[in-house]
């Protein structure tokens, strides 16, 4: 082995024991800078050497930004769900009846129940070769390249006594932390909320883009082994075992020898999982032997030797103190509840989203009503009842909702068929400025080097107003302000000069124009490929596009009729940002599907399915995700939906296969 490899190989080798040590045994022996001085020498290294590659080394953890399709996959061992209880009468029963049907001395393991989604993993001589969703119990969905992105699964084991092959089942989470995180960043963009970690969680696993998957941090909990050769009868001493081969195995885990440490588990946990980092909504009773658990069997649905109890949904009471309006960059005006802060779920609770004036009514809120506060199923606080009972003579006023802008005292107005009430007031209302500028400057967006503090830095001084302004600051202007040293100023100056590199589609999504996202910029950057065809495009013309509703036109309509956006758009032009789509990406185009509307289903050999998207658009065509009179053709793969199939049948839709799509293009 020469030098170069052998530093590969130690680097490798240290970075994995640092993942092990930081993400499965939370005990940090090194400091993130130090991680990633090591991390980015490996990467350089496997730059300049590929033929060291590995498709197991730590930098692999970061995701690919290609997009692939997920290819079904049948599950060797089914993955049946479990019976669920609520009551300690139905544990009792469950109980009696694993004794009767036994006739012998048994235990019963205790565990927590996660609230992610499942997942089971095959290893194969101790390296990770498959991951796959649970789906409908029988067949689920490959996603081993998003499931190595996760930092506390090992692709290989440690140790050594496992089985030539086996899986191990266990359940993929978003930490609240990082749920919170995300729906910060998301609410920032004004984009919808996750529900709960669970839907974050399952959503996150199932993206195109392993990138994605990485950055938003998932976690692996395991709790189930199957296979054989399995080292001991017993599932606690399984997972005893699979800990010490590297596995994240929950250390809450216990082996009850009666009934009463069953319930004293419970009666712990159903107030200690408030202070767990990820969420939880039961509890699992499984026998613990093997071979008892075979000779309990299986009914259709679910083992008789296992059963879930399920928590009551979490509820606090606690005081409403105030009620405080926010302004988004938009101009949507968000009521927010401040409350006596409460214990719920993991985090303290201080404040709760009242979403609108309707849901105010509906609750009939006065200042300083107790109310009830949920994350029911571990959802984002709100307020789901108020306890009417305690309410006196001394009880603050109704909560009203106000009529005008707390920021910058205009007019709301509430649109007809909207819930929201809006700050027209677009150029002179502060947030909505500031909210705009800190949009544009996001990581999705143009990626400038700044966040929220930094715009309001700026803001304040009286140096910026609008995205353009900041193209034109300079080096002076950001050492006149506290904290900023020549080598920052430097740094955000590179980083906005970078940003006139950034593609067409994102310039116009950094624009921010209401209901204009990600997608929507893309699919408008595909059909008018400049900002110039764009401004000039009317109402029929941008409703031609797919997808594009009237709500959206007008709302682009509005956009380009305000003389202060044209100057804006102007002036972003003129400072040399990308205002068309690029010229590589237009000499591919072509009208061979001009008027055609394609529906696409099933899984695909060649392309996958977001390629074919992009070819159908880039030739003229017409993506459309539901069969109608209106289809033309369904480009079907494997596993094509049968109600698509069907439907296709009785209108008479042609279906047409890979090769003959890709003749079309080719003729």
């Amino acid at each position: 082995m020469n030098e170069i490899e052998s530093r590969i190989q130690s680097l490798r080798s240290a970075l994995e024991q640092h993942n092990y040590d930081y993400y499965v045994l939370s005990n940090p022996t090194v400091s993130d800078r130090e991680f990633d001085e090591m991390m980015k020498e490996l990467e350089q290294l496997e730059e300049q050497h590929p033929e060291y590659a590995d498709p197991l080394s730590p930098t692999q953890r970061v995701g690919s930004d290609l997009s692939k399709e997920f290819e079904s996959v049948a599950h060797k061992y089914p993955m049946l769900s479990l019976s669920n209880t609520y009551s300690q009468e139905e544990i009792q029963d469950f109980y009696d009846r694993v004794a009767r049907s036994l006739n012998e001395p048994f235990e019963i393991v205790a565990e927590l129940k996660y609230d992610g989604t499942s997942i089971s993993l095959t290893y194969e001589k101790g390296i990770l070769v498959r991951a796959v969703t649970r789906g409908d119990g029988t067949r689920g969905d490959d996603v081993t390249a998003n499931i190595k992105t996760i930092r506390s699964i090992p692709l290989r084991l440690r140790g050594e006594g496992y089985p030539e092959e086996f899986e191990i089942r266990g359940e993929i989470l978003l930490p609240w932390a990082e749920f919170d995180r995300l729906n910060k960043e998301r609410e920032e963009q004004e984009e919808p909320l996750f529900a709960n970690p669970r839907n974050a969680a399952s959503g996150t696993l199932k993206q195109q883009n392993a990138a994605v998957v990485a950055s938003r941090r998932l976690d692996g909990y395991f709790y189930y082994l199957l296979g054989e050769g399995l080292p001991a009868d017993g599932h606690y001493e399984n997972l005893e075992m699979a800990r010490s081969w590297g596995f994240k195995i929950p250390d809450v885990i216990r082996k009850c020898s009666s009934l009463e440490e069953v319930f004293d588990y419970i009666a712990y946990w159903d107030v200690e999982r408030k202070n767990l980092p990820v969420a939880t909504d039961g509890i699992v009773l499984k026998v613990n032997s093997l071979r008892q658990q075979r000779n309990l069997g299986f009914t259709a649905k679910s083992p008789r030797w296992a059963i879930a109890y399920k928590f009551q949904a979490e509820k606090a009471l606690t005081r409403l103190n105030s009620v405080s309006f926010q302004v988004g960059r938009t101009g949507a005006v968000t009521p927010v509840a401040n409350l006596e802060p409460v214990l719920l779920s993991g985090t303290t609770v201080k404040r709760a989203s009242l979403h609108n004036e309707d849901i105010i009514k509906e609750l009939d809120l006065h200042i300083g009503d107790m109310v009830y506060v949920e994350k029911g199923g571990e959802i984002i606080p709100k307020i789901v009842g108020v306890d009417v009972d305690t309410r006196s003579i001394l009880m603050g006023d109704p909560v009203q909702f106000i009529k005008y802008c707390p920021e910058c005292k205009a007019l709301l107005v509430r649109p007809e068929g909207e819930a929201a009430h809006y700050c027209l007031n677009e150029s002179g209302c502060p947030p909505q400025i500031k909210g705009r500028i800190e949009h544009f400057v996001t990581r999705r967006a143009m990626d400038i080097g700044m966040g929220p503090e930094t715009v309001e830095d700026l803001y304040e001084a009286g140096l910026i107003e609008n995205a353009a302004d900041l193209y034109t600051l300079t080096i002076p202007d950001l050492l006149t302000l506290e904290r900023w040293a020549e080598k920052s100023a430097q740094n955000l100056m590179d980083s906005l000069e970078r940003s006139k590199e950034v593609p067409f589609e994102r310039v116009l999504f950094a624009l921010g124009i209401r209901f204009v996202g990600e997608t929507v910029a893309r699919r408008l950057a595909n059909a008018f490929h400049s900002m110039e065809r764009l401004q000039q495009a009317t109402l029929e013309e941008l409703t031609d596009v797919n997808e594009i509703g009237g709500r959206i036109a007008q709302s682009l309509l509005n956009y380009f009729a305000d003389e202060k956006n044209q100057q804006i758009v102007a002036r972003l032009k003129a400072h040399g940002l990308q205002m068309a789509m690029a010229e590589e990406k237009l000499q591919n185009r072509s009208d061979k599907l001009k008027g055609l509307s394609i529906v696409i289903s099933g899984t695909f050999s060649r392309y996958s399915r977001d390629e074919y998207k992009e070819m159908i658009e880039q030739n003229g065509g017409k993506n459309s995700g539901s069969v109608s009179k209106k289809t033309d053709y369904i480009l079907a793969g494997e596993n094509m939906g049968p109600a698509k199939l069907e439907k296709a049948a009785k209108l008479g839709v042609k279906i047409i296969n890979e090769e003959e799509f890709l003749n079309m293009l080719s003729e």
